[in-house]
């Protein structure tokens, strides 16, 4: 390449990138899903838009896909907090299995009605879009600073990072039908389907808990850990295929079993990961904008379009349906399960697969589901806040510091930060001196920041409006320290007491001793006797979170938080509306 050309593509590229972000600030005021962004940015600078580049190297694209698809469910798999696989594992990998196989089979059978498509074409598109995108729900969720119920968040997010195999194993094998004309014995597709499963979770167990020991051993700087950690997620997706398992279900899990130890080191690692992840996305969905050709999109169009509203109006809400049925989830949380199946980047990654293998009528397979994803990411991305929302499925924000400081130079038995809490009017530190807090966990004063000045804890200064209050604590107490220094101050979205009300009792008081406190009206007498926590985990299968609601009588209880076994440690009170 000749050095002019070179540097004519960095900049091409520096460009894209930073029109890309600035374009997502945009984004975020209109409310538009951020991803969304990344896509068209790609399209308008690609053949038919405006620097008309010309790209069609489905090899590269495929290549860049992968790659971006590790990091991100890597850092999916490190966010992902074990307490929801309690709630979520065995609905997730229900969505993830049968769902799956659903929604294939009924996106293919309306292809085949309704617009002509042979079974074997039918069915690959329906394996191409059965898969819901791990960056598109991730990325949505962080994007609009959505706060869910766990047990809604946690099935979206599990399902959306284990679902990949099924999709890939559907898909190889319609791709190789649709190229010779034969489909594999099922019992060989059922094989498959296992040793991706078996595999890929042995080798991201396996392979988080040797990263554990290789950064408890070695001497290495914090400067390279996160990049070790990247490396290994990528050699391991590239082993873990290499065998034959799912490469994608591996580095999730690995991610999962990295993010939940407590590797002081961890904060670093998370902090990298948060702007490789974002990288990952943007070059993902530009580079996918890039190959796309608008114009040769418009020949299959009525097709991408009549499957797309399948997709999300039919196909989706009956595979929820289905697969939901033994967990019996609220209505509210199916449907909005259903609304938020969206498509993302692999769905176009997987219809590079009858591409590069050289089917007949390979744009088919690209072009609808490149239009699916943009319909599915304009209807059904630029909508998830409101519909949570409107189905009262969003809870207060969990308090947490503004800025955390690791301390993994000092060797100690448990992880040491230093976290920093801005106060504002609404704090319940404000006005108060340290010693007037009630914590519940240990955690050692070590200042306020007021007008830039560090007034030391000899001093003690009552803390004010506008202050930054500096502590110092271990990793597990964060919860506990964050809950008095954190909640109610800057950045919280929903009121506490206007979601949980005025008053907290404790999770293990009768109904009847709730009745006698509050006017509660009339409560069937046939559970006065039991428990708030009874109760409610009598009406939710013993899959109650944060957030979940009965109307006692006259009043509305909601749980306000759990202790490590799931019981329920309080409740909200507040009138019935």
């Amino acid at each position: 390449m000749h050095l002019d050309a070179a540097n004519t593509l960095i900049l091409v590229c520096g460009f894209l990138l930073v029109v890309s972000i600035l374009a997502g600030i945009i984004s975020n005021r209109l409310g538009a899903p951020i991803l969304l962004v990344f896509l068209i940015v790609g399209m308008l600078a690609g053949t038919d838009g405006v620097l008309g580049l010309s790209f069609d190297s489905p090899n590269i694209a495929f290549f860049i896909g992968s790659i971006a698809l590790v990091i991100i469910l890597f850092d999916g798999g490190m966010r992902t907090n074990p307490e929801r696989f309690r709630v979520a594992l065995w609905p997730a990998i229900s969505l993830a299995t049968i769902g799956v196989a659903l929604t294939c089979t009924l996106v293919a059978t309306t292809a085949v009605y309704l617009f002509d498509l042979p079974w074997t074409a039918a069915l690959l598109i329906g394996a191409i879009l059965s898969s819901t995108d791990a960056a598109a729900v991730f990325g949505i969720f962080q994007s609009q600073g959505l706060q869910i119920k766990e047990r809604v968040g946690a099935t979206l997010e599990i399902e959306s990072g284990s679902n990949d195999p099924m999709a890939v194993i559907l898909t190889l094998t319609m791709t190789s039908a649709a190229a010779s004309g034969e489909f594999s014995a099922w019992y060989h597709m059922l094989g498959n389907v296992a040793w991706q499963l078996v595999g890929g979770l042995a080798m991201g167990w396996l392979a988080g808990r040797a990263f554990i020991i290789a950064a408890r051993k070695l001497p290495l700087s914090f400067s390279f850990l996160p990049l070790l950690a990247i490396a290994s997620a990528v050699m391991i997706y590239a082993l873990t295929a290499f065998v034959g398992a799912s490469g994608f279900l591996a580095v999730y899990l690995m991610g999962f079993v990295i993010g939940n130890s407590r590797l002081p080191q961890l904060v670093h690692i998370l902090h990298v990961q948060d702007g490789l992840a974002w990288l990952s996305q943007i070059s993902m969905f530009l580079i996918l904008g890039l190959l796309v050709t608008p114009s040769h999109v418009v020949q299959y169009l009525p097709v991408a379009v009549g499957v797309a509203f399948t997709l999300i109006f039919v196909a989706r809400p009956i595979a929820v349906l289905v697969s939901l049925l033994p967990f019996s989830f609220p209505w509210r949380e199916q449907v909005f399960i259903s609304w938020v199946g969206l498509r993302g980047a692999v769905p176009i990654i997987l219809a590079l697969f009858p591409w590069l293998s050289g089917v007949e009528q390979q744009e088919l397979y690209f072009d609808v589901a490149f239009v699916v994803v943009l319909i599915s990411l304009i209807i059904q991305g630029w909508t998830i806040a409101p519909v949570a929302r409107w189905l009262q499925l969003e809870v207060p924000k969990r308090p947490e510091p503004a800025q955390r400081m690791p301390l993994a130079s000092v060797s100690s038995r448990e992880a040491l930060e230093v976290w920093s809490y801005p106060i504002d009017k609404d704090s319940p530190a404000c006005d108060h001196a340290w010693k007037e807090l009630k914590l519940t966990a240990p955690a050692t004063f070590v200042g306020v920041i007021r007008d830039g000045d560090w007034l030391q804890p000899e001093t003690q200064p009552i803390v004010r409006e506008g202050d930054v209050l500096l502590v110092t604590a271990t990793v597990k107490d964060i919860d506990e320290v964050s809950r008095i220094l954190a909640s109610g101050g800057k950045g919280v979205q929903m009121s506490d007491k206007g979601f949980f009300g005025d008053f907290t009792l404790r999770g293990d008081l009768t109904i009847a001793e709730l009745a006698s406190v509050y006017p509660a009206g009339d409560v069937d007498e046939s559970i006065l006797s039991m428990t708030l926590n009874d109760h409610f985990k009598e009406k939710f299968h013993r899959r109650v979170v944060i957030g979940d609601s009965l109307v006692i009588g006259a009043l509305t209880v909601t749980v306000r938080s759990l202790n490590k076994t799931g019981d329920i440690e309080a409740v909200g009170v507040k009138a019935k509306e």
